[in-house]
């Protein structure tokens, strides 16, 4: 009990204090574990039907697409992964041909029946013929079709006409040239399907003697050709991933730049080591934030770091201090990470409901009303603990679009524009009952989705207030992150928050949350405007440079002015490691790090 107070008290900052060395040092643990938490369970492992960062966190270590990220490089560099070389590419931007690495082969699995599996370029398109079959829903199915893959899109609709999907049938736009050899061909040009295909959470390969012996029951069995493979998994609470024991001779290496001293110093220390670094990792779920943040003080977890925000925005006081680590922390060896992230937080209105979506004039008012209405400078400070900036576009830092000089209305706080905004759209308490009516008279309620933990209480607590200011009346939806994720995608939602981070360098990705092509998996608003649409085609047919920036522009004024999300922040995130784990850097667009980092050595 005494110990426990000890902590507790620690937790809070208050009581005695007391942050004993010896504490930490009896809890190093056994050498080659990571331990770490998720504050939100995850969904599955099959890569075709997830988009969810907790659970693309553990697909991005069991399977492997072509390319990957250089983990030290800043700015970020992309080389081969399972690639023999860089792709070589038409001039047009049309034809990509790769060529794998031979002798890389798959996890054992009895799929394969007692065979050693060796990837081979077949298994690339069938893996990403997948996402395009109906039959499995897949919420990356935009990604695949917005690469005009010539033919994919007629092998799908000969499925959704009834027919089978067929995997056999050849595509001009998706071929295996031979055993080793993978050609796409796209309908119109695209510059940077290499950062699409340097994501390993989603199109990693995936064996298609797996599908078929576990069908849908697959997410269950994620068998690919990466660094870690699932151990054990009971849903929603544990989760362990062991070293795969047929992953191929693959050894630390990077190319941070010469000033770089922080990514100079893990090369020195971990070049030419065979990864992974550790031999097993063990991920608890534990959605509320003053658990997690004690199992960490208690030696319990190794890390507090992505996916998730680091430390816990309830306990940002008492670990970091003027942007530095807390003195308490720092006498215990515990070294914090700390960097502005490719990430913005953001509330999406439901385009599709009845009350608040559409492009009529007075929804779009009603849409302003709310997001002017929305306190950001409070909300980052209360809700962040002030570890954020606001947000003025969909674009996040460190993609191509971010301008750190670009404002809107998107960050403004300004009640009185609010109401002005409602009196004018026909949003009026007609009955005096202090609430305002919908312009024809019936009841306004806004239905706010949020989480059954602490957190999501403070925030709900804001939104009444800010809300109540403009006479509006909220009610609260609690379900947990894995429901309101399948009902949002349903289209089932009004208005629900949550933060997103970008995978690619490209500032593209952040607007196809306003792709109509898009509704249903990454623009979760259902948001569809011909105009915007057409901007956001050109934008990926389009080389970087002048032109493709100016048109980044018009897509950020489209955003603001119809309003069908309400960005709020990017995020600083801090990072906490114990003194017994070293190699962390918290990637900038990769989902994969737990085979980069070394754990059981105090240094």
């Amino acid at each position: 009990m005494q110990r426990r107070q000890l902590l507790l008290s620690a937790a809070l900052g208050v009581g005695t204090g007391l942050w004993p060395d010896a504490q930490a040092a009896a809890s190093v643990p056994a050498s080659g574990v990571l331990r770490l938490a998720f504050k939100a369970a995850e969904t599955g492992f099959d890569p075709a039907r997830i988009s969810d960062g907790y659970s693309r966190a553990v697909t991005g270590h069991i399977f492997e697409a072509l390319y990957g990220y250089d983990h030290l490089a800043r700015p970020v560099k992309i080389q081969p992964l399972t690639a023999a070389a860089l792709p070589e590419i038409s001039a047009d931007f049309r034809t990509f041909t790769i060529r794998l690495r031979p002798g890389i082969y798959f996890a054992e699995d009895p799929a394969f029946k007692g065979r050693r599996r060796e990837l081979v370029a077949a298994d690339y398109v069938y893996s990403f013929k997948r996402i395009a079959d109906p039959a499995w829903m897949s919420p990356m199915l935009p990604f695949v079709l917005t690469a005009g893959m010539i033919g994919m899109d007629e092998l799908r609709a000969a499925a959704l006409a009834g027919a089978p999907f067929d995997y056999d049938r050849e595509i001009e736009g998706l071929r295996a040239l031979d055993r080793y050899t993978l050609q796409i061909r796209c309908r119109a040009p695209r510059p940077r399907l290499l950062e699409r295909l340097a994501s390993s959470d989603i199109f990693g390969a995936v064996a298609r003697e797996v599908v078929e012996t576990y069908g849908r029951d697959v997410d269950a069995h994620p068998v690919g050709t990466g660094p870690f493979r699932l151990a054990a998994w009971r849903r929603s609470s544990r989760i362990v991933l062991e070293k795969n024991p047929q992953y191929r001779e693959r050894f630390y290496t990077g190319e941070p730049a010469a000033d770089d001293a922080e990514g100079q110093a893990l090369l020195k220390r971990f070049a030419g080591r065979r990864l992974p670094l550790v031999e097993r990792v063990e991920i608890a779920i534990i959605e509320e934030d003053q658990p997690r943040w004690l199992s960490f003080l208690n030696g319990e977890l190794d890390v507090m770091a992505a996916p998730g925000d680091g430390v816990p925005a309830a306990f940002i006081p008492h670990a970091i201090q003027h942007g530095q680590l807390a003195p308490q922390l720092q006498k215990r060896g515990i070294r914090l990470h700390r960097q502005l992230n490719a990430d913005c937080s953001l509330y999406f209105f439901g385009m599709t409901h009845p009350v608040i979506g559409g492009l009529e004039p007075e929804k779009i008012a009603l849409r302003r009303a709310i997001s002017l209405g929305i306190d950001v400078e409070r909300n980052i400070s209360l809700l962040r603990r002030g570890q954020g900036v606001p947000a003025q576009s969909p674009i996040v830092p460190h993609t191509s679009g971010y301008d750190p000089a670009f404002k809107s209305e998107m960050s403004s706080f300004d009640p009185a524009r609010a109401r002005a905004l409602l009196d004018a759209y026909g949003y009026k308490d007609r009955d005096g009952d202090g609430w305002r009516e919908r312009p024809d008279g019936q009841p306004l309620t806004l239905e706010i989705a949020t989480t059954p933990d602490s957190g999501a209480r403070q925030a709900d607590e804001l939104w009444r207030i800010n809300m109540h200011r403009l006479g509006l009346r909220v009610k609260f939806l609690p379900a947990k992150f894995p429901e309101h994720l399948k009902a949002a995608r349903a289209g089932k939602l009004m208005i629900w928050g949550f933060a997103v981070q970008s995978d690619v360098p490209d500032g593209l990705a952040a607007l196809a949350r306003y792709n109509g092509a898009q509704a249903g998996s990454q623009n979760v608003s259902r948001f569809a405007l011909p105009a915007f649409d057409a901007v956001y085609e050109r934008l990926e047919a389009l080389p970087d440079g002048p032109e493709r920036e100016a048109l980044f522009l018009q897509a950020k004024r489209l955003a603001v002015a119809y309003a069908p999300y309400k960005i709020t922040a990017h995020l600083l995130s801090n990072d906490l490691t114990q003194p017994w784990v070293s190699g962390y850097r918290r990637p900038l667009f990769w989902s994969d790090w737990w085979q980069y980092v070394e754990v059981g050595q105090l240094s």
